[in-house]
């Protein structure tokens, strides 16, 4: 099980309070189960106590940020996005009231040992608007580069904050950068200033994507997550997909790479042959049965060498045979 200790102010006394209603309400396997909870008055103050299911693969900004030994594969991110975009349809459209997270980020998206995506943290969620009301005031909190802009500017709280942050979150699965990252030089701080360029010409979109990838990425799954995250970042709320037209999207794009990923699975070398009516195939020396595998290039990449997802490519070692164009 997870522990969570919460901060003896007021603001923590009322994030716990949010999380015991909430969590106590709500159920689905895209959200964390919360076992128990505690207070207790001692010298120190009321000191408070949250139990969770144990979700063995930490978070999701864990992995993101290189603190965990190996990257997460992209058909993964893919998964992750899709449960996550789960959890918040449930909140929005799937229950007796509307639930608003308001506080959407990678921190808050645990993984189990599976790697199966469950939202924690519902301090700050709030119930949407009642009937006839088109949102909720109230005071802008949150974490920045993920609080929707009209939120800010207004305090204007609606389900499609949750959407301009889950954008948000689709361009960090992407990139595998923080939204906002001080660390890095002015120009490339701000996640959504960053990608702006790149993601409007095909050509230079690949170098926006994770590098600890090291091009094991489908770039024509990877162009349409980002347009999806483009959706979710419209400047008019109204104009934002609803979180269960999100699931729906991601659900084809999974398909479509795996459908992709399977046209790409090795085959036998007799079977090949049949299939592709190849006359005078030389075998490869050095090769035991009839199962090897063959270099797959992006076709695109043989006209533009400075891909920088393959590098340098060793000609004395491709073999001729395969060339994905997706």
């Amino acid at each position: 099980m997870g522990l969570w200790y919460l901060h003896s102010s007021i603001q923590g006394h009322k994030e716990w309070i949010n999380e015991v209603n909430f969590l106590g309400v709500v159920k689905h396997p895209n959200l964390v189960k919360l076992i128990g909870y505690c207070a207790e008055d001692d010298e120190r103050g009321i000191q408070r106590l949250l139990v969770y299911e144990l979700m063995r693969n930490k978070s999701l900004e864990d992995h993101l940020l290189a603190r965990m030994p190996s990257p997460l594969p992209w058909m993964t991110r893919l998964k992750i996005a899709q449960d996550s975009a789960r959890g918040l349809a449930y909140l929005h459209e799937e229950m007796d009231f509307q639930l608003i997270f308001r506080d959407f980020k990678t921190s808050n998206i645990l993984l189990d040992e599976d790697f199966n995506a469950k939202l924690s943290d519902f301090g700050l969620a709030r119930q949407g608007p009642p009937e006839g009301m088109s949102h909720v005031s109230t005071s802008v909190v949150g974490t920045v580069g993920y609080a929707a802009p009209e939120y800010v500017q207004t305090g204007k709280l609606t389900a499609k904050s949750d959407v301009w942050s889950f954008g948000v979150v689709l361009y960090e699965l992407i990139t595998g950068r923080r939204a906002v990252e001080r660390n890095l030089p002015r120009s490339e701080q701000k996640l959504l200033e960053w990608v702006r360029p790149y993601i409007s010409d095909s050509k230079k979109f690949h170098l926006i994507v994770d590098p600890r990838l090291e091009g094991e990425y489908c770039i024509k799954s990877a162009y349409k997550v980002a347009s999806l995250a483009n959706r979710c970042l419209l400047k008019q709320p109204r104009s934002r997909p609803k979180m269960s037209e999100v699931v729906e999207t991601l659900g084809n794009i999974i398909n479509e790479t795996s459908s992709q990923e399977a046209a790409l699975e090795p085959v036998n070398e007799t079977e090949e042959a049949k299939e592709e009516n190849v006359g005078d195939s030389e075998p490869e020396s050095g090769k035991q049965g009839n199962n090897y595998l063959k270099k797959v290039f992006d076709i695109r990449d043989f006209v533009n060498l400075r891909n920088k997802s393959i590098g340098k490519l060793d000609w004395r070692n491709w073999t001729p045979g395969m060339i994905r164009t997706w």
